[in-house]
């Protein structure tokens, strides 16, 4: 099955999907930095595209003739990291994601986004554009610590099946979900040499030292040294000492389940934001393998129903 990735980053959804068997054609994306991880990293091309246009060229999507269309657009405005402000222009790239899949109409697509996301506006908007366009939509809360991630990290993702029925992928993405969230150690062992790390908290109301024997937090685009002033907080899994220290880079990167071997050239800012915004390999790998049961079970019959662009 032929898939383009839309919004890609560094690639953390591409990775995912074609450990699972899918053959990525193709990626788009508009950050330069992360175009430069990503092709260090896959052989398939990469365009640099301004995804936010009001009128595409949708010959560039539609001669790639894609059977599934993955992304994510940027959260940032749905994040409980943000400012929760639909109306600051990125969720416009949500209606962008929308439009292109809906002119090409693969028989199938994959959005993901904040957990959050579910609750706006420009997500029912989002979704009624899918419908309109004939798609069955399933809709699924994932924590990402149930499939394979020692991270507590929950995502949403809207699957639509051309021509198909509503929720019908939903009882795939729960079916082989982890009955117990995957810590740390499960992750690395004692890989580390550390049995607790400093994450730094958004507010010093929150704790910010953790143990490897839970998941790791969420995973965010900064990631920064221990203050001088930093108190302990009740809710603390150790005292602060010597011996706490926050993840590396590469750490953070592994806590995202990349693999040792994926290559991170760039600086260390824009390097800690592209980890913190991407999907978990694992976690796309799960999806994916959730649509391939899907497929194999001979729910294929919408193919032959698909329109053409």
């Amino acid at each position: 099955m032929n898939v383009i990735d839309l919004f890609c980053g560094c690639g953390g959804m591409s990775l995912g999907f074609q450990n699972a068997g899918f053959n990525i054609i193709a990626a788009f994306d508009n950050w330069e930095p992360a175009i430069k991880v990503y092709r260090q990293n896959f052989h398939h091309p990469i365009y640099q595209y301004d995804l936010s246009q009001p009128d595409f060229n949708y010959h560039t999507f539609t001669q790639l003739k894609p059977d599934l269309i993955i992304g994510g657009p940027p959260c940032q405005d749905f994040s409980s990291a943000g400012k929760r402000n639909e109306s600051l222009g990125r969720a416009d790239l949500t209606i962008s994601f929308a439009k292109i899949v809906t002119k090409i109409l693969p028989q199938f697509f994959v959005m993901e986004n904040v957990s959050q996301f579910i609750n706006y506006s420009k997500y029912q908007t989002t979704k009624a554009i899918f419908k309109a366009a004939g798609y069955g939509i399933s809709e699924k809360i994932i924590d990402a610590s149930l499939c394979g991630v020692p991270q507590k990290r929950k995502r949403f993702f809207l699957i639509g099946i051309y021509a198909g029925k509503d929720k019908e992928v939903e009882p795939y993405l729960t079916a082989n979900l982890a009955t117990k969230t995957m810590t740390v150690r499960d992750y690395f062992g004692n890989k580390l040499g550390i049995q607790h790390y400093y994450r730094h908290p958004r507010s010093y109301k929150r704790r910010a030292i953790f143990s490897i024997d839970e998941p790791s937090p969420t995973v965010r685009g900064v990631n920064r040294p221990i203050p001088k002033t930093y108190k302990n907080h009740p809710g603390d899994t150790a005292k602060l000492s010597s011996e706490i220290r926050p993840l590396t880079t590469l750490e953070r990167s592994y806590l995202q389940t990349f693999p040792e071997a994926f290559i991170w050239e760039g600086c260390k800012t824009d390097l800690e934001q592209m980890i913190g915004n991407a999907v978990p390999v694992k976690l796309a790998e799960y999806v994916a393998n959730c649509i391939g049961e899907y497929i194999k079970n001979g729910n294929l019959e919408v193919k032959n129903n698909i329109k053409s662009a």
